[in-house]
């Protein structure tokens, strides 16, 4: 059925799920600063708030609003700064 994942003494929850495109999940963030990593290539895309992201080999951190997606390769790591709460929908592939 679902997966629930908790990170970051329970800041940042997500459920799994099996989407059209493939394994998603969708969730929350509280307001913060985060580091991720990534085994697959994920495709975010922002449903409410905004996530102000540092991609792997950026220097620049670039907002991104409600309805923009970012993608984030496969074994990478990347930061998001969320402000205020946010939430978000990730397909991976």
């Amino acid at each position: 059925m679902f997966k629930t994942n908790e990170y970051f003494e329970g800041k940042v929850k997500s459920i799994a799920f099996q989407s059209e495109k493939g394994p998603a999940t969708v969730g929350v963030m509280a307001e913060g600063e985060y580091e991720f990593g990534t085994s697959t290539v994920e495709y975010m895309t922002v449903v409410s708030g905004e996530l102000t992201v540092l991609l792997p080999d950026k220097t620049e951190w670039k907002i991104y609003k409600k309805g923009e997606t970012f993608i984030v390769q496969k074994d990478k790591r990347f930061k998001v700064k969320a402000k205020p709460n946010a939430s978000y929908l990730c397909v991976y592939e």
